[in-house]
């Protein structure tokens, strides 16, 4: 019986395949790009980076066209209101992320005269930018030999070495591993490649091994269990939080709304009024806790799932004639509800009291 050991894996092949099958995406200047002088713009590597943390590429496109089309630079990125950033990056979650996009933008534009450094310490210094957008800007951008471990690179490369230390664990023998394999030449080829082969070959259920440019040097291939990979911690089952959301509306069609503390989660963004719900503790979930007595109806109930909990908001609503003074709040017309910060558990409870808000908005 002959048993196949795997060739020692390099990265030649996987620029090979690179260059006949990488994606086309907006930020990406691709091979052909390349070879036509076309240089990445450190400003679509970074803001596309940041976007895509935790986001599918489709959803991220819209976003960041609309961003370019508002801040074609970082420069002006920095100058634009704060509001209207949060309320551009409405829907995309993970809110902390719209609010260190400013401060980087900022200091980029304020310390270093709109010029993106080009080292991973340099872009580490930044507010916002941690180990993996400092190695993707700096390899992707600036052609620096850093190593990028997004999730699809950690299942290409866990897969490739057999890597059977349960995430997140496993991580720092990954990054190594992918410190090792990543080229002086091509290292931001080499990453994208490696985040291109695991979202359409190395995918997590019924990989393509064949097409797979490293199926001759794949460790789980040859233990003919390449789904086993990256092995993962079991998972805590996700806490049940719950609250209450009120939505008031005047006969004239205008909306209470409020602004979130800066800190926290969804800081800074725009909501009805709510509860003292948070990922740690229950809020009221009663009538009772509304901002303002009236005669305040259910409209059902909505559910989210953020990452470290699930959050139900009992929802009630009210129509008034008028608006009435509100010391924490403001009145703003349905029909512009597209235009505000609303991240998506606020749309969920608006929609469930007014089923044509957005519609409204959008027409």
């Amino acid at each position: 019986m002959t048993i196949r050991t795997p060739d020692a894996p390099t990265a030649l092949p996987l620029l090979e395949w690179y260059d006949r099958h990488h994606r086309d995406l907006p930020w990406r200047v691709s091979p052909p790009m390349a070879k036509r002088g076309v240089k990445a713009d450190p400003y679509h590597v970074w803001l596309s980076e940041v976007m895509l943390q935790q986001t599918m590429v489709q959803a991220v496109k819209p976003y960041f066209a609309n961003f370019l089309v508002k801040w074609p630079s970082v420069t002006d990125l920095a100058d634009a209101p704060v509001e209207a950033v949060m309320a551009a990056w409405a829907g995309l979650g993970y809110y902390a992320r719209a609010r260190n996009l400013k401060k980087c933008a900022e200091a980029v534009a304020g310390e270093h005269c709109g010029i993106f450094p080009d080292t991973e310490e340099g872009l580490k210094a930044l507010p916002g930018i941690g180990d993996y957008t400092a190695a993707a800007v700096a390899a992707i951008a600036f052609n620096r030999q850093a190593a990028v471990m997004d999730g699809n690179v950690e299942r290409v490369i866990s897969r490739l070495y057999a890597i059977a230390t349960p995430l997140p664990a496993g991580k720092p023998l990954m990054r190594q591993k992918v410190a090792l394999l990543t080229p002086a030449d091509r290292p931001g080829d080499f990453a994208q490649a490696m985040m291109d082969l695991g979202a359409t070959i190395c995918t997590p259920k019924r990989p393509a091994c064949s097409l797979c440019p490293f199926n001759g040097s794949c460790e789980a291939l040859r233990l003919h269990d390449p789904e086993q990979f990256p092995v993962k911690a079991a998972k805590k089952e996700k806490p049940i939080r719950r609250g209450a959301a009120f939505v008031a509306v005047t006969s004239d069609g205008d909306i209470l709304l409020r602004r979130r503390v800066e800190s926290g989660l969804l800081g800074g963004m725009t909501e009805i009024p709510t509860t003292a719900w948070t990922a740690r503790q229950d809020g009221e979930t009663s009538a009772e806790a509304a901002p303002f007595k009236a005669d305040w109806e259910s409209a059902g109930s909505v559910t989210h799932v953020f990452t470290h909990f699930e959050l139900r908001l009992s929802i009630f609503r009210v129509a008034i004639a008028n608006r009435l003074q509100i010391d924490d709040g403001w009145w703003e017309p349905v029909i512009n509800l597209e235009a505000q910060a609303l991240p998506t558990i606020m749309k969920k409870a608006i929609a469930a009291a007014i089923p044509l808000a957005f519609k409204t908005a959008k027409g």
